[in-house]
């Protein structure tokens, strides 16, 4: 063969072996070694710059039938985690804490990375790269995850009970044609450019300024939304309040829906059934909740059914997934800067399968702290079920039973102080009965128009006794100045 012979070779060769597999490259020199003949494996190698033994193995493999394989069986370097058996086991042994073993690991409480981890691997003889490292993970069943809200706490005896009978419950409903809702009130939000979680779509270079701190400002300004879920409708009522988080914020949302939307919906319905969690503002051991429930009943003409979820299950609360999740994809990577920027934002989630959301402002103030007394709690219309009467409960659209009179007695106030002469007609000008109805009258007018709320502790003491004299003192002196101005005139 000439040298210019060889050259052509040569370019020929580099311009098509690149292109072949490894079993083609063999063939393709193979081919060229045997037409050259006697000499031509040794030629052919020198031009190709390869092993004459891959040139005679492909001139030999020319002289079979063909072959679907690029290798022999078994052919090939070997893979690490076969050459080093023990290579797997040290890695799982770092990954799981209960397989360490090893209290004093470097790695014990820092960061698992692969590059670590294949430090430590080399360092305990197992030489290996980041890259298999993570190869070797995945082919294990590893994945990088996040945390996972799924533990539960103290698990309750009644817990999945509790589920098969609220399932029940709504199957009935359902079937029935009455409505199903699911209740909660979603994260408050400080409002301000702070920083969101997730990412939006923005130009190169451009992405959102907002503060370096998410501390929030004294004072700062905070949006509370309640929501309320359809779940026949697929729909989503969420009222953006301003205030607390109380019981009777809630059911002004309740109420908003009812007449925006729900009454519409359901024009011949005469209960409704609602799925809340165990607490919160609609907790099954808030008073204000059922006293401001049976206020709603009352109005709508509607049997309300409550059955809450057990204590530690909220995520098992339909809202939560169906709606709230939806919402927080929503304003991913969005500062929540103003109340009508959340309302806007809330109202404009929508899904594929059909949600659709109506949201609105609630300015109105909802006071915290405020309380129920007993003789309130067993003046209303409610029914608690025979299964867990505290988690399941119904309210009767009936007008709260009216309040016992206390007896004279019992009510709390001062002694009086004024001797019985002074009550005499001459110096009260009326009789000793007509000034008992008086004063009977005058304390109930006070107990039905308080000047402070009736639901404050101690609230019976601070409108009777408003101070040091009683109100049969008080009354008896208004009565006298009276009569001397009269006499006057």
């Amino acid at each position: 063969m000439t040298k210019q012979t060889e050259v052509v070779l040569g370019e020929a060769f580099a311009a098509l072996l690149p292109h072949l597999d490894e079993r083609q490259r063999r063939l393709a020199l193979g081919a060229a070694a045997r037409v050259l003949g006697y000499g031509g494996v040794r030629r052919v190698a020198r031009v190709a710059r390869v092993a004459e033994s891959t040139v005679a193995r492909g001139a030999r493999e020319l002289g079979g039938e063909p072959a679907d394989r690029v290798r022999a069986v078994g052919a090939g370097r070997k893979r690490l985690r076969e050459r080093d058996p023990g290579l797997v086991p040290a890695l799982l042994a770092l990954v799981e804490p209960d397989q360490r073993g090893d209290p004093e690991s470097p790695l014990r409480w820092t960061v698992k990375s692969t590059r670590k981890l294949a430090a430590e691997l080399t360092r305990q003889g197992h030489p290996v790269g980041a890259d298999t490292v993570a190869a070797l993970l995945k082919a294990e069943g590893f994945s990088l995850q996040g945390t996972s809200r799924t533990t539960e706490g103290a698990r309750h005896p009644d817990r999945d009970p509790q589920f098969r009978y609220i399932n029940g419950q709504v199957k009935e409903f359902t079937a029935a044609g009455q409505p199903v809702i699911s209740v909660d009130t979603k994260k408050k939000e400080v409002l301000g450019e702070y920083a969101a979680a997730g990412q939006e779509w923005h130009r190169a270079g451009q992405p959102v300024r907002v503060r370096a701190h998410d501390f929030p400002e004294k004072g700062a300004q905070k949006a509370v939304p309640y929501g309320i879920y359809d779940l026949a409708a697929d729909a989503g009522w969420v009222s953006v309040g301003c205030d607390g988080d109380t019981a009777a914020f809630a059911v002004a949302t309740l109420r908003r829906w009812w007449n925006g939307e729900g009454r519409h919906r359901y024009p011949a319905a005469t209960r409704l059934l609602i799925t809340a969690d165990a607490g919160g503002a609609n907790g099954y051991r808030v008073r204000a909740w059922k006293q401001e429930l049976a206020g709603f009943a009352h109005a709508s003409g509607l049997q309300v059914t409550v059955c809450h979820f057990p204590p530690g299950t909220s995520k098992w609360n339909k809202i939560e997934h169906r709606l709230f999740s939806r919402i927080s994809s929503n304003w991913r990577g969005r500062p929540l800067t103003s109340h009508e920027v959340v309302v806007g934002t809330i109202g404009a989630t929508t899904t594929r399968t059909g949600l659709t959301v109506h949201s609105e402002l609630d300015p109105g103030a909802y006071p915290t702290g405020v309380t129920i007394p007993d003789e309130v709690m067993v003046a209303l219309p409610l029914t608690a079920h025979d299964w867990h009467g505290t988690w399941n409960y119904t309210l009767r659209p009936e007008p709260p039973a009216p309040l016992p009179m206390p007896r004279y007695e019992d009510r709390t106030q001062p002694a009086d102080r004024a001797p019985d002469w002074l009550h005499h007609p001459t110096l009260t000008g009326m009789d000793t009965r007509a000034f008992a109805d008086l004063l009977a009258a005058v304390e109930q007018d006070l107990l039905d128009h308080p000047p402070i709320s009736l639901h404050h502790q101690r609230a019976r003491h601070r409108i009777l006794r408003r101070g040091p004299l009683s109100l049969s003192d008080r009354l008896l002196v208004l009565s006298s100045a009276h009569a001397e101005v009269w006499d006057r005139g």
